[in-house]
């Protein structure tokens, strides 16, 4: 058996090289991430609204089929409560969110707005049965209106001065109805 001098007896064969990618992968790929970085770039273009700032008008589909246009509640304060029926802190404070809605509802300058956040009409309507809410309510499953916010979680709650305004923000549950009071009394025009 005879060597070739000019290649070592250990030496392991080299492993195939892997095949190129096709044209049409790399352009996929290329594709994708252009998409992707056009919707992070037109996310950080439109930042959220923070305390001070004015906050755009939206509609919002309520559950009973009216269409709930925020552009109509210009003098007035508006809690807007972002929710989910499989959120245990939310159920946690429904019942003091709906108390504090009856207790302000008659003076006419507050509005209640629940968006439950993607959530299933089911098991949202089953939510607001369940704890008796009242107020205007709808789903959010587009998160049309919680990007405006760019909510991080549920519960959160945003409250909008008369002046169309974000007032105050919320972040987890109500401990209680006067928290809510609290919240709301100084910004009441």
């Amino acid at each position: 058996m005879s060597l070739n001098p000019s290649t070592p007896a250990s030496a392991e064969p080299t492993p195939p090289r892997a095949a190129p990618l096709p044209w049409w992968a790399v352009a996929l790929a290329f594709l994708l991430l252009v998409g992707f970085l056009t919707i992070l770039g037109l996310a950080l273009r439109n930042p959220a609204v923070e305390v001070g700032d004015h906050v755009p008008p939206f509609i919002l589909e309520s559950y009973n089929g009216e269409q709930v246009n925020t552009a109509d509640f210009q003098g007035k304060v508006m809690l807007i409560n972002f929710w989910a029926s499989w959120c245990d802190p939310c159920a946690q404070e429904a019942a003091e969110l709906e108390a504090a809605w009856k207790a302000l509802q008659p003076g006419g300058k507050v509005v209640f707005l629940g968006v439950a956040y993607l959530d299933t009409d089911r098991e949202a309507l089953n939510y607001l049965k369940q704890y008796g809410i009242t107020y205007p309510n709808g789903p959010d499953n587009q998160t049309r209106i919680s990007n405006i916010f760019r909510i991080r979680g549920v519960p959160e709650t945003y409250l909008v001065d008369a002046q169309g305004r974000l007032a105050a923000v919320k972040i987890g549950p109500f401990a209680s109805v006067d928290e809510i009071f609290q919240m709301i009394q100084p910004h009441l025009p």
